[in-house]
């Protein structure tokens, strides 16, 4: 009797689940994740427009490499003012708003990098921009992740990283588009036009619902049943995932009212203790693997190749300003193809196997791309087959990345954190990002003139190799579960795919 009630219960269990796959993808839910994602644009563009922009800026401003360096990396830096501000700010005015505010600070900073007249002030109108971006860059997963169903969260939770490639491919149109124009002219209007994107979000981001998980939190339980009920793929799930935020929350199942008084309303405080003085076992390795998966997406030197791609292929024998400035365009289109690809494979093919298939490709291409450029740098003449090894190379590079590395990074690391956890927890992820990538983009030209620039990238390519094995070790497989189920899959440092869930649980029992 008892195996016969189990099974009924199992029974049920399946017929509520959400992963299995829809006839369609929930339109609303779709629409959500794009105009949130739509903030990701704005990194993407400085990105990009800032690679050949800083070309022009150089030559005007008669500035130095170091000076260089520190222009383009430190927005990075600047960016984690806002990023961790974003965390405290989202779960009080909501993931709708903090999506605005990220987008009226970006437009602020854009106008006055437009308008800057020396070097000081570009260096202020950049510190603005970047807390634009750490708020964006943080808000914009986190609401995709919390709207998505089960079913399609990997595919809407990537749009960030397909926003900020289309971004970096308009940055780099943007830089090929007016560097015809007077020097002093064409590096502002590069800038400078980066803020209507701000603009079209600002209006977009009214047509958007609250997150339905920031809802329940504040007790509006009747706002976020509307929410679910449109972003799920069935009413049953809907129903499903209702039932799992309110007990996240702390909300007794059997409460049906539409407004509920949450006694403790979550405005992040005692979080950064759980989070890291005293977390337990899944918490622990949920913070590892978010850090370590984010540390290692830029360690791997994705931000040396897309903010110095025409100073790679001056490398690597290519002269001219023009000819420098269509490799980086043939660079963001490949970035943009292969994320839309993997837009599609996330739901079908997994996290893990994307990861590991991503990460073993870019260590190839890394070493081929250090390799041809070593070459290229100790031969007295030209060796066309090694400037066409390298534009290959960086090419390949940026295709696998944007296919593994690049979105499932932001997708991981704002689904594996609990509810209570899950603002502050994705806003150190983005710090790790922001860090990181600062760090690499603010001394490469430094260290490609110590250790050469093939030196710089075997040195990337060794980082890469480090990151493939703690991928393999320390990331479980979220495929298909939903996000109050995912703390279970941790605790265990040694990750395995969800085939071997079961065997996980066992061992914990």
């Amino acid at each position: 009797m008892e195996a016969k009630g189990i099974a009924v219960t199992q029974k049920a269990v399946e017929d509520l689940d959400p992963v299995k796959k829809p006839i369609k993808r929930n339109k609303y839910a779709f629409a959500c994740a794009i105009l949130a994602s739509m903030t990701s644009i704005l990194l993407g563009y400085d990105v990009g427009v800032m690679s050949g922009a800083v070309i022009y800026i150089k030559r005007d401003l008669k500035i130095s490499d170091v000076q260089i360096e520190i222009l383009m990396g430190i927005i990075n830096l600047y960016s984690l003012v806002g990023s961790c501000l974003a965390g405290r700010t989202s779960d009080w005015l909501g993931r709708r708003y903090t999506i605005v505010l990220a987008g009226a600070i970006f437009f602020t900073g854009a106008l006055l990098m437009g308008f800057s007249p020396n070097y000081p002030f570009l260096m202020f109108s950049r510190f603005v921009a970047g807390i634009g971006i750490g708020y964006a860059l943080m808000i914009a997963p986190v609401y995709a992740a919390e709207v998505a169903p089960a079913s399609s969260r990997g595919f809407l939770t990537s749009f960030p990283e397909v926003f900020i490639n289309g971004g970096i491919l308009l940055g780099y149109i943007s830089n090929y588009a007016f560097s015809k124009l007077p020097l002093h002219l064409g590096w502002r209007l590069m800038l400078g036009i980066g803020s209507i994107p701000s603009v079209i979000l600002a209006v977009g981001v009214l047509a958007m619902p609250e997150s339905p998980r920031w809802l329940i939190i504040r007790g509006r339980i009747a706002d976020a049943r509307n929410v679910l009920n449109r972003t799920s793929d069935s009413p049953e799930e809907a129903q499903l995932r209702l039932a799992e935020i309110k007990a996240a929350a702390g909300i007794p199942e059997s409460c049906d009212d539409d407004d509920v008084h949450v006694t403790k309303k979550r405005d992040g405080g005692g979080v950064w203790k759980e989070l890291f003085l005293y977390p337990t076992p899944a918490v622990r390795h949920i913070l590892i693997a978010a850090l370590g998966i984010h540390f290692f997406q830029q360690a791997s030197g994705i931000d040396a190749v897309v903010l110095y791609g025409p100073t790679i292929f001056q490398k690597a024998g290519i002269d001219s300003d023009t000819e420098k400035l269509l490799a980086t365009v043939a660079v963001g289109f490949t970035k943009t193809v292969f994320i839309l690809v993997a837009t599609f494979l996330l739901d079908r093919v997994g996290r893990r196997p994307l990861l590991l298939t991503s990460s073993g490709g870019m260590i190839i291409s890394l070493f081929t791309l250090a390799t041809s450029l070593t070459i290229d740098d100790r031969s007295n003449k030209k060796q066309m087959w090694a400037v066409g090894l390298s534009i290959a190379s960086a090419l390949s590079y940026v295709a696998v990345f944007s296919i593994g590395a690049g979105p499932i990074a932001w997708v991981y690391s704002s689904e594996i954190f609990p509810l209570r956890l899950r603002a502050q927890g994705s806003a150190m992820g983005v710090v790790v990002n922001r860090v990181t990538s600062g760090v690499i983009s603010m001394s490469f030209l430094s260290l490609s003139k110590g250790i050469t620039i093939g030196g710089a990238f075997f040195l990337f390519a060794a980082l890469a190799t480090i990151g493939w094995i703690f991928f393999y070790t320390m990331l479980p497989e979220t495929q298909g579960k939903t996000l109050e189920e995912m703390e279970g899959s941790f605790g265990h440092f040694w990750a395995k795919s969800k085939h071997n869930d079961s065997d996980q649980i066992q061992l914990a029992n």
